[in-house]
């Protein structure tokens, strides 16, 4: 036999089935289970984030209509919208660590143990002395004493700075250790 005839007594070559891109490999399955967990995180965090700016803005906008009240009073009377403010500020703080921290028995705490606790959670550098004092007898004084424009631009920046971490974490943990020994602890 000549080698020209066992050529030709060979078949053609066959190209194998062009590789189909369904179904997909095991690692796209993964990698679209993984994008897939992430864009849930990533909105679930997103709405978090919305709805404590939300919060946020309406504990601020509180704020706001207190001092309006307390702007709009008769200045005859200066003395007791001064007290109606700092009740009705106290109220609203109060409110607020109710729901940024619902573990901590804010509901029972009043006097020092009330300003330790606004000092320890939260951005406190514009907190005076009398503003602390307004917090802690306001509601027993029969005249109150404070400058009512800065225990607001405090009240923004408390607020504030529970919403968008104020606090660094190392502060916060120890100020976590502290109040844990005066059961005031978040957990």
């Amino acid at each position: 036999m000549d080698s020209e005839d066992l050529l030709a007594q060979l078949a053609d070559i066959h190209l194998p089935e062009p590789v189909s891109f369904w179904p997909p490999a095991i690692g796209w399955w993964i990698l679209a289970a993984l994008a897939l967990v992430l864009l849930i995180i990533l909105f679930r965090k997103f709405a978090s984030y919305r709805r404590q700016q939300k919060v946020c803005q309406y504990a601020v906008a509180e704020l706001e209509r207190c001092y309006d009240s307390y702007s709009n009073a008769e200045p005859a009377d200066i003395n007791q919208s001064k007290l109606d403010y700092a009740n009705r500020f106290n109220t609203i703080v109060r409110r607020v660590a109710l729901v940024h921290y619902p573990q901590a028995n804010v509901a029972c705490l009043d006097g020092p143990a009330w300003v330790d606790f606004i000092r320890q959670k939260g951005e406190s550098s514009l907190m005076s002395d009398e503003i602390a004092e307004a917090l802690q007898y306001g509601r027993f004084q029969t005249k109150c004493d404070v400058d009512v424009d800065s225990m607001q631009d405090f009240g923004k920046q408390w607020i504030a700075s529970l919403y968008k971490g104020g606090k660094t974490s190392a502060a916060q943990s120890a100020d976590n250790g502290s109040a844990a020994s005066q059961g005031l602890s978040d957990a």
